[in-house]
């Protein structure tokens, strides 16, 4: 399967971005495709409903790569309880073409315990597109934060995350499969 992921931080080192890099490895170590798209490093434009941006390079791939894929993981850092400024923007230039009826695993890091609300107004905003919310979601905060940060091995990740991690993975791998087959 394809699954596409896109890092929804503006930060170098962020903690959100880097569990989509392990989530990125887990994805491909069970045989799976996996893009991922850092908005730090590949930015695209300020969306406007005036100028569809046609012809730059970073939302063109962005949106090939979302049509293309089986699934979808959606990461942010929580901001003011809510999801970052450059995450939405990215998703204000997608469709309902680019979402329907594919699944969406949402994951957040927040600096307080957990980072509830930028998850859910992650998971209106995939309804609005159409796409099926994974049941599951990712959630770090805290210290858990400490096993991604810059520099820490995937093996030192500390067990409990990682198995919170790989069992929603497999989660949002499994409704993938179903919502694929039936397409």
């Amino acid at each position: 399967m394809r699954i596409t992921l896109i890092a929804g931080s503006n930060q170098q080192a962020a903690t959100s971005t880097r569990l989509m890099e392990y989530i990125q490895h887990l994805v491909q170590s069970l045989g799976h495709q996996a893009t991922l798209f850092d908005l730090n490093k590949t930015p695209v434009p300020f969306y406007s409903p005036d100028d569809a941006h046609g012809g730059h390079e970073a939302l063109e791939n962005l949106k090939r790569a979302m049509h293309e894929a089986d699934g979808i993981v959606l990461s942010t850092p929580e901001y003011h309880s809510g999801i970052s400024g450059v995450l939405k923007n990215a998703l204000d230039h997608l469709g309902q073409d680019h979402f329907n009826n594919k699944a969406v695993l949402s994951v957040s890091s927040a600096g307080g315990a957990v980072a509830v609300s930028s998850l859910t107004q992650l998971q209106t905003i995939v309804r609005n597109l159409h796409g099926i919310n994974c049941p599951e979601w990712i959630s770090i905060g805290g210290d858990q934060r400490k096993s991604f940060q810059t520099g820490v091995a995937y093996s030192d990740i500390h067990p409990d995350v990682d198995k919170r991690v790989r069992r929603v993975v497999n989660s949002f791998l499994d409704l993938t499969t179903v919502l694929k087959v039936r397409q």
